[in-house]
């Protein structure tokens, strides 16, 4: 699966993931534990971005890799990303249940590359 989804950050500083077609509680797309600090970097510290996410490598990602799968627990899992767009971030992250819909389960890479609107 690959598709381009917008993340934006609200007056509060909340990060989201837009999913128009999401019908459960918005707060289960907020971005928390990590994947916002990703956020904020993938945006220049701005309020939305654009990004490119594969569960297959491609030409320019970075990868997000599961560290350790929470299914049984929480839902998610952490995933860490070592580099984004070539420079060292070691960023680990919590990417909720909403991961397993996007992919239809819970991919053991993620792949990112951020791209235009």
């Amino acid at each position: 699966m690959t598709g381009k989804y917008r993340f934006y950050k609200t007056p509060e500083h909340k990060w989201f993931i837009d999913i128009p077609e999401w019908t459960k509680d918005i707060a289960e797309l907020q971005m928390v534990l990590g994947a916002d600090t990703m956020l904020d970097v993938a945006s220049g510290n701005t309020n939305e971005c654009f990004l490119k996410l594969s569960d297959v490598p491609f030409e320019g990602a970075d990868e997000a890799r599961l560290i350790e799968n929470l299914q049984d627990s929480i839902g998610g899992g952490n995933y860490l990303m070592e580099t984004f767009r070539g420079e060292l971030v070691n960023q680990e992250m919590w990417l909720c249940e909403v991961t397993e819909y996007v992919f239809g389960y819970l991919p053991a890479s993620i792949y990112v590359e951020l791209t235009a609107a």
